[in-house]
């Protein structure tokens, strides 16, 4: 069987970035420039005042002084005049700055009157002066090529005036849920039926990583259907996720209705503990991931595998979760020498210098619950076969952004 970190290399290699578009800046955020982007005029445009206030020249404040104000300078003024020596104008925030001034005096600093104004204490050179450019300078570089437009980012590239920028796209995501058992959470299960609790986890994942899922409706364990919803979702996305049908069972078709399509099988099975029958192939160009139907091992398995790859053909550099070493806070024994690499579902909490990292409870693969209490997984490597209290293990913290 493949190994974990060979199953994880496979699906990196292929899940290659998607090309660039242009978006309006309304609907960057959360994406990634495609390419770096340079500002093409200063930012501010003019030198302007910063505080509602009197602009003048230091030179002539240097101590108590009375000014003759000439005038005043409101925001959104296209040019403001010349000032004469031993004057001043008085001035609005964002105001353009007046020729041969290079201070502003803070009105709840100054003394005003009717065409004066009085300055008490020295004026430091410079002060509450925003100058051209000394922000953002023409040329610069404002976003490299990778970065991810948070709200900063989508504010300044509203003031150089991007209204358009180039950026990775969303990736849709179909999502595919297989099984006769199956009906909606709206529904009251009949005899031998159980709600589809994954098709809302694995679409959240989906959302989560930042891609669009496209879900469709739950595919009966008949071939004729699987190869019908597989051809619809092949058609209106670039990833596909199958959710059950993908072991060795009667009824498990995903595989063999795959390879009739004519997909070229990447792997299957991983050597792993849960989530062994995780597959991948690729069809017409897509990424197929065939994902185990147990609840929590759908979940690891997007965790650890599918979302990366989402990340990465979205134009994101930082694909894996922050990682830290933890120690266990009781004792963990592997069941039989089976040569699995296994996840373990954890709680953690800081113990001084420590983590510590407590089961979250029985680790079936069915307790979706189990998955509620936990923040972080515990990978145990396939030839450990104990570990005592207070033994170390990687931690993967995936409550916490990966560029965390």
């Amino acid at each position: 069987m493949t190994t974990f970190h060979e199953a994880l290399r496979l699906i990196l290699d292929r899940a290659l970035p998607l090309p660039p578009v242009r978006v309006p800046l309304a609907q960057a955020l959360g994406l990634v420039a495609a390419e770096d982007i340079l500002a093409l005029e200063p930012v501010p445009p003019f030198t302007n005042s910063a505080m509602d206030g009197f602009a003048v020249r230091a030179v002539d404040c240097a101590g108590p002084v009375r000014l003759p104000v000439l005038g005043e300078i409101p925001a959104g003024r296209a040019s403001a005049p010349a000032l004469e020596s031993a004057a001043a104008y008085r001035i609005m925030t964002g105001a353009p700055m007046p020729t041969g001034a290079d201070t502003v005096v803070p009105v709840e600093e100054a003394k005003a009157g009717e065409g004066w104004v009085e300055l008490n204490v020295p004026v430091r050179p410079g002060a509450h002066v925003r100058l051209a450019g000394e922000d953002i300078p023409a040329g610069g570089l404002v976003v490299p090529a990778g970065r991810v437009l948070r709200p900063a980012e989508i504010g300044v590239l509203a003031a150089i005036g991007q209204d358009q920028v180039p950026v990775r796209p969303r990736l849709k995501v179909a999502v595919i849920t297989t099984g006769n058992e199956l009906v909606d959470a709206g529904e009251r299960p009949g005899p031998g039926q159980i709600r589809d609790a994954n098709i809302h986890s694995l679409a959240a994942q989906v959302r989560a990583a930042g891609a669009v899922p496209v879900c469709f409706p739950r595919v009966p364990d008949r071939r004729e259907a699987v190869a019908e919803a597989l051809g619809h979702a092949l058609a209106g996305a670039e990833v596909v996720l199958t959710n059950g049908g993908i072991s060795v069972g009667d009824f498990d078709y995903i595989k063999a209705v795959l390879e009739e399509m004519g997909a070229e099988q990447v792997f299957w099975r991983v050597a792993q503990k849960p989530g062994g029958p995780l597959g991948l192939w690729r069809l017409r160009g897509r990424l197929v991931f065939g994902i185990p139907g147990n609840p929590v091992a759908a979940m690891l398995m997007v965790e650890e595998f599918v979302r990366p790859a989402l990340r990465k053909m979205m134009g994101f550099s930082n694909l894996h979760r922050p990682e830290r070493t933890g120690i266990l806070a009781a004792p963990w024994r592997r069941h039989s020498a089976d040569g699995k690499l296994i996840l373990l579902r954890v709680r953690t909490r800081a113990r001084g210098q420590d983590l510590l990292a407590e089961l979250t409870g029985p680790q079936g693969s069915g307790l979706l619950s189990s998955m509620m209490a936990a923040d972080a997984l515990a990978l145990i490597p396939p030839d450990t076969l104990a570990i005592p209290a207070g033994g170390e293990v990687l931690l993967h913290l995936i409550d916490q952004p990966e560029d965390h």
